[in-house]
This record gives C-alpha cells, sequence and structure tokens, in this order.
C-alpha cells in the first residue's frame, strides 16, 4: 500500500520535473512564472497523494517506514525549492516545503519532514541553479549567473556552520564545492568579456 502511493508521488515528481526543467531552454526563460504556477498546481496533487500516505501506518512507526518514500520526499522538497528560488530567488524554509508538501515541520505532529530530508533537497537546488547559471547566459541573461553566485555563497555558508556526520548528506554537501566552483568560472568568464559591467548596469536599470 505504502509502494503503492509513493510510486504515484513519483509520477508527480517526474511531472513536475520534466515542466520546470523546460526554464533551462532558451524560450523558458520568459515562461518562468506560469511554469511556476503550474508546478504549484501540481503540488495540489503531491499533497492529495500525502495525506493518502499518512493513512497507511501507525503514525508513531514514521522512522519504520522513511526508506519507502525518504528519496521522492528529497526529491519533492528540490522541486519546492525550485519554484520559491524562481518565484522569489529566496531560499525556501523547511516549514514553507512542508506546507506546500502538505506535512507536519515538526516530528511530534506526525508526518513531518526531517531535517535531513529538507538539507538534501537544498542541495540538489544548489546543483541545478549552477546548470541554471550556465544556460542564463546561453540565453542571453547575464545578470542571472550573478545572482544566482551570491544565492550559492551564502548557501555554502550556511551548510559550513553544520556538523553534518560522515554520511550521505555529507557526500551530497562535498558536491555543494564545485557547484560553488562551477558557477564562479561562469563568473568569472562574464567578468572578463565585461559583461557583468553589462549586466550589473543593466539590472541597476531595472530598479
Amino acid at each position: 500500500e505504502i509502494r503503492k502511493v509513493v510510486q504515484a508521488l513519483e509520477q508527480t515528481a517526474r511531472e513536475i520535473l520534466t515542466l520546470l526543467q523546460g526554464v533551462h531552454q532558451g524560450p523558458g526563460f520568459q515562461n518562468i512564472p506560469k511554469k511556476c504556477q503550474k508546478a504549484r498546481e501540481h503540488f495540489g496533487t503531491v499533497r492529495t497523494q500525502m495525506e493518502s500516505l499518512k493513512t497507511k501506518f501507525p503514525a508513531d512507526q514514521y522512522y519504520r517506514f522513511h526508506e519507502h518514500w525518504r528519496f521522492v520526499l528529497q526529491r519533492l522538497v528540490f522541486l519546492a525549492a525550485f519554484v520559491v528560488y524562481l518565484e522569489s530567488e529566496t531560499l525556501v524554509t523547511r516549514e514553507a516545503v512542508a506546507e506546500i508538501l502538505g506535512i507536519e515541520a515538526d516530528r511530534e505532529r506526525g508526518f513531518h519532514l526531517d531535517i535531513e530530508d529538507y538539507l538534501s533537497g537544498v542541495l540538489t537546488l544548489a546543483s541545478e541553479l549552477a546548470r541554471l547559471a550556465v544556460n542564463s547566459v546561453t540565453a542571453g541573461d547575464y545578470s542571472r549567473p550573478l545572482r544566482i553566485s551570491a544565492f550559492i555563497n551564502e548557501l555554502d555558508s550556511g551548510f559550513r556552520l553544520l556538523n553534518l556526520k560522515n554520511d550521505s548528506l555529507r557526500k551530497r554537501y562535498d558536491g555543494l564545492k564545485y557547484d560553488v566552483k562551477k558557477i564562479e568560472e561562469v563568473v568569472y568568464d562574464l567578468s572578463i568579456r565585461g559583461l557583468n559591467k553589462e549586466a550589473t548596469v543593466g539590472a541597476g536599470g531595472e530598479k
């Protein structure tokens, strides 16, 4: 029963991912608000599926079955974080993700978003943004990589404060260093070509 609901969640997650991947193509940059709106509609389905999942096991046995939905939950955290970033260029909080997914942030209140699942999803966001930084340049959007760079550096500083145990989360965090480096290379490339000045002026003009 649990596996059936998890498979349905995985399917919905794939649909949201397919939808959001469109932002990496040239015309996708113009359609970001529309894509985010459609993604949020899909999260309505996620909430319904989560409601169903909660009924499949006793509330106090969350960690006994956690492995069944851990992967899909991390992916859904990443997708929610990506939507929020595209909408406001801010980092989604654990409480906000829990609300988007229709689950609890607080462990005591039942089916909740485990802190490590939240952090894993956020680390996946970092590599997606590294890819977005590269594709932004291809699409002629030179200010976005600068903003992504500032965001990722802040994220990296936050993760440095955490005392991560040597497990899968630690390995994922090691990947963040490569994302930081990849984005720095994009920004450096823009500065060499003088495009970062153009981006700064453009950004200033918009405000």
